[in-house]
């Protein structure tokens, strides 16, 4: 699957009075068709996409679907595949932040009005990327609920990955062949000094909290104690082992530049750049869930000339090459995003309107070197990969689906 997505975080600042809307930022609402024609001019066959979950889900069981009922209808009368975006970093108004007990189970409701209205959806990521949600929202007090410390971590995190398990359940109920691509970050950290290494193993062990309760796998004694000593309970816990749905699943990883960090004596964390890359991490992951893998986020922002940028392109590309060869079962990859992003060099902290030029093409639609680099790197790779399963190349609808949206 060659992919790109249209970026659709939407946090909230500033105590949750100011929203950072990156549809609104790069234009998407008044330029779809435009964006979903520059995904034809790549001949990107599959699109990492939602709708805007603040603007759709507009109370308990009231939704708004008049823009995903546009953007949605086009995309499947073009044959682009969605992987659709359910979640992205923030919830609407009323329903609060992450810290809302509510929020999992109201989820749960969402996902599965969006199923009925959609029937022929098949791949979702229900929540991205649930791990550096909980921490920037809950840890690093940058988004949401903006708190810091463990406990209101925990708590982020065992809300989030509850909403994601609920997710796939109710979709599933709706559409039995539904597949889930988790987006989530694939992250390391290094011990920078001897002193360093305990806080380092610690650190690497609570990076795969959210997939480990996601996908129902018991979790080391020292992540138990962690878990429990900050609010989950044994209940809680156990929801969580008795959810496996791994079945239904792909290992999509995220990996950038900043994915790997040095840890200092103290605990402190800084990014460290490329030490392993994507293979080497990606195998880590990928022994650890064994489970057929995509690579659903990268880029690098890019310079005047845009050399840096065609040249992580081709870096990604060889990493995953080398892990397919070494009969790790890759099935996608993706440069995220299709267009320029905005406020990402404060990590969407501040809304200064600066733009990150990450995009394969930018804000004025103008193909960007990556973005021509990526459309050879398809006609040169697209017939030469053999194809996973017929599933994965065109939209299919359900047994008996009914044409058109329900009322």
């Amino acid at each position: 699957m060659f992919c790109t997505g249209i970026e659709n975080s939407y946090p909230t600042i500033d105590q949750g009075r100011t929203r950072v809307d990156q549809m609104e930022a790069s234009g998407h609402y008044d330029r779809w068709r435009e964006d979903f024609d520059l995904v034809q001019e790549l001949a990107i066959g599959h699109l990492r996409y939602g709708p805007p979950i603040h603007r759709t889900w507009t109370g308990p069981d009231r939704y708004d679907w008049s823009f995903a009922d546009e953007t949605f209808c086009d995309l499947r009368a073009r044959r682009i595949i969605p992987i659709v975006d359910l979640c992205h970093f923030g919830l609407p108004d009323w329903l609060g932040n992450f810290q809302n007990p509510d929020f999992p189970g109201q989820f749960a409701r969402y996902a599965r009005a969006f199923a009925e209205r959609y029937p022929w959806v098949q791949l979702y990521t229900p929540v991205n990327e649930m791990f550096i949600c909980a921490t920037f929202s809950a840890r690093y007090g940058w988004w949401n609920e903006q708190m810091t410390g463990d406990r209101p971590f925990v708590n982020a995190l065992k809300h989030i990955v509850k909403a994601n398990v609920l997710a796939m359940k109710t979709i599933l109920e709706v559409r039995d062949d539904a597949l889930f691509v988790q987006s989530e970050s694939s992250e390391y950290f290094h011990a920078e000094s001897p002193a360093a290494i305990g806080p380092a193993e610690i650190l690497n062990a609570q990076r795969f909290l959210s997939l480990d309760l996601n996908y129902g796998r018991r979790i080391d004694s020292e992540m138990y104690e962690f878990l429990m000593d900050n609010g989950m309970t044994r209940e809680e816990y156990h929801f969580f082992l008795g959810n496996r749905l791994k079945q239904h699943c792909i290992l999509g990883n995220d990996y950038y530049w900043t994915n790997e960090h040095r840890v200092a004596p103290d605990g402190t964390t800084r990014a460290s750049g490329e030490i392993f890359g994507y293979s080497e991490i990606t195998r880590q992951y990928h022994a650890r869930y064994m489970l057929p893998t995509m690579h659903t986020e990268t880029n690098l922002r890019q310079g005047p000339e845009g050399d840096e940028a065609v040249s992580w392109l081709w870096k990604q590309w060889a990493n995953l090459l080398r892990l397919r060869n070494d009969g790790i079962p890759m099935i996608g990859f993706t440069w995220y995003s299709l267009t320029d992003q905005v406020d990402w060099d404060t990590a969407l902290r501040e809304k200064n309107g600066r733009v990150t030029p990450v995009g394969l093409y930018d804000l004025d639609r103008r193909i960007r070197p990556v973005g021509a680099a990526y459309r050879q790197l398809i006609r040169d790779w697209r017939n030469v990969l053999p194809t996973q399963s017929l599933w994965l190349a065109v939209p299919v609808d359900p047994p008996d689906a009914a044409n058109g949206y329900p009322e």
